[in-house]
């Protein structure tokens, strides 16, 4: 799909879009929260993902084993629970192209993010700095300055921050180049995001490890915003791990359980780690030693047993996402957004203007949108949009984000956003 050709700003061009959309029958796997006698324009999947209709039946079916078989359902259930975390792994290895051991479901992501942190982060003297951007998610920066204080250095001279040098904000490739010139020497970390929270920008993730890693940095991603969203490819990346969470794109609840990637060439790395019982190795697991022997691979940072009730959701959504596939997904995203920054463009140009790249590889789902003049009539617009049943989310100090996501978002939704900005706009 292009993300230019042949759009029009009209219901009749919206409408047919959608009917000839290969992916559309996708959105009937969701359930969509109804507005009055219809459904809300839900563009919101970037802060908390639809629920598919499936997910409720694949919890009761945990709850029923339970129910039934007790403790033999980790050996006997519909799904077995002691296995139970391997169900999703081949579906998330596909989706974040990972080698199978590469990846496994746990905890949340700041848990994941620290977990890393312990085997990753290891600062001396010479090379004790961590590279992040600036303003970055709050949680990341809490979790690096914690991470930083932990190792005795002050944040204050042992945390890099790179400047958006952009219109807007966003950074550019010169900037990261730059920053590793200057203080490659002295990082032992660079954590970046895939696509940043606040901007919508998405970061080249091999081309910063091939950078960083000859400057002799470790290099982690927090993919949050990017995981189901763009194609992440982190085997070839070549990045040493990543984590990410579940309940935004991958739709899989509040809370949902977390990810995790570390690269095969840490397999069987003697790496310091957390250790707990669920990331000994299998074989030996149960006969209850004293001497921790870590699975090789990222099961070996495996702290508890699998969660069932978080796991059964994203293996769910896997499912989804395994047939519909992520290069398709992102066929219709470039062509999804691409028409409502078009939308904008043409029809709001007076009233907002786009934060986001233009350039649709470097952005996903997600546009970041400024009302122009008063600071304070991005905020009267976001409630409008509320009441009128069009879901997006408020990002201080004064930008709205909205992402139309490929699963279940349409071309008519975008229209509808547009058409009540517009219907806003005559009324101020």
């Amino acid at each position: 799909m292009s993300a230019t050709v042949d759009f029009a700003a009209d219901e009749a061009w919206a409408l047919a879009r959608d009917a000839a959309d290969p992916l559309a029958s996708f959105r009937s796997d969701f359930l969509i929260p109804p507005y009055g006698n219809s459904e809300q324009v839900y563009l919101c999947g970037n802060s908390l993902g639809l629920q598919p209709r499936s997910t409720r039946q694949a919890l009761i079916d945990e709850l029923d084993d339970w129910a039934a078989l007790a403790v033999e359902a980790h050996f006997r259930g519909k799904h077995s629970w002691m296995p139970y975390h391997e169900l999703v792994r081949k579906h998330l290895a596909e989706l974040v192209g990972a080698q199978s051991g590469e990846v496994v479901a746990m905890n949340s992501l700041s848990m994941n993010l620290h977990l890393m942190m312990v085997s990753f982060y290891r600062p001396t003297q010479e090379r004790r700095a961590i590279l992040i951007e600036k303003n970055a998610f709050p949680s990341d920066r809490y979790a690096v300055e914690s991470q930083i204080r932990f190792h005795g250095y002050d944040p204050a001279t042992a945390l890099i921050e790179l400047e958006g040098d952009e219109v807007n904000g966003t950074i550019s490739q010169a900037v990261i180049e730059r920053a590793l010139d200057e203080h490659g020497a002295r990082i032992a970390l660079v954590l970046l995001p895939g696509v940043q929270y606040f901007t919508g920008q998405v970061f080249d993730l091999k081309r910063i490890t091939d950078l960083a890693q000859r400057k002799g940095c470790v290099v982690g991603f927090d993919l949050a915003h990017a995981v189901g969203n763009v194609p992440v490819n982190l085997h070839n990346s070549g990045a040493d791990f990543a984590v990410w969470c579940s309940y935004k794109y991958l739709n899989s609840g509040p809370g949902a359980v977390a990810g995790c990637f570390v690269h095969e060439r840490h397999a069987r790395a003697p790496l310091p780690r957390f250790a707990g019982w669920w990331g000994h190795d299998q074989s030996t697991r149960f006969k209850m030693g004293p001497d921790f022997v870590p699975t090789p691979g990222a099961d070996g940072w495996q702290v508890s047993n699998p969660p069932i009730f978080a796991l059964a959701p994203l293996r769910v959504s896997l499912e989804v996402f395994h047939r519909a596939g992520i290069a398709r997904l992102r066929e219709k995203s470039v062509a999804l957004t691409g028409y409502l920054a078009w939308l904008i463009e043409k029809k709001l140009s007076g009233i907002m203007e786009i934060v986001t790249p233009r350039d649709a590889d470097r952005r996903g789902c997600q546009l970041s949108l400024r009302v122009k003049g008063d600071r304070g009539a991005g905020r009267a617009l976001f409630d409008h949009l509320a009441a009128a049943g069009i879901i997006g989310d408020w990002r201080e100090p004064d930008v709205i984000r909205v992402a139309p996501t490929p699963l279940y978002n349409r071309f008519m939704d975008c229209l509808r956003f547009v058409l009540a900005v517009r219907d806003w706009a005559r009324k101020s």
